[in-house]
């Protein structure tokens, strides 16, 4: 279920971008920024299904505590990236390292799953992308 909390701070600064859109606040970076975090929700959609598949949703508890912390998560960040977008860039970086890490834990016990191998590559690539945004709003 950690896709689940995944796709929550791309969907906040979607929102946030939106909202600065609205208000006739647009930098040279916005569009760049939002296409590139479209993109990384819909990839981590894909984590999600990919995690489904593998039984990731299987206890009630757990997809109960995903889809309640998500809700307070997702206003959580958008609230942190109107305030500062840097440090909510840097919490999802860091967010993202430890789903890599979490991967490669299970790669460990499923050496054979070239799905989350690639899924592991994802995740630090958006990490990457996280600081290549950082950069452009200094």
């Amino acid at each position: 279920m950690l896709e689940v909390i995944a796709r929550a701070p791309y969907f906040s600064f979607i929102s946030v971008l939106h909202f600065r859109e609205s208000l006739g606040l647009r930098g040279e970076e916005h569009i760049y920024l939002m296409k590139e975090h479209f993109y990384q929700a819909l990839n981590e959609t894909e984590h999600l299904e990919e995690m489904e598949l593998r039984e990731g949703n299987k206890y009630w508890v757990d997809r109960f505590f995903a889809k309640h912390l998500v809700l307070v998560y997702y206003w959580i960040m958008v609230a942190y990236y109107l305030i500062d977008p840097m440090d909510a860039y840097d919490i999802n970086m860091k967010i993202e390292k430890h789903a890599y890490e979490t991967y490669i834990k299970y790669l460990a016990y499923h050496p054979e799953d070239k799905k989350i191998a690639e899924i592991a590559k994802d995740e630090l690539k958006h990490a990457h992308e996280l600081h290549d945004a950082m950069a452009m709003i200094v």
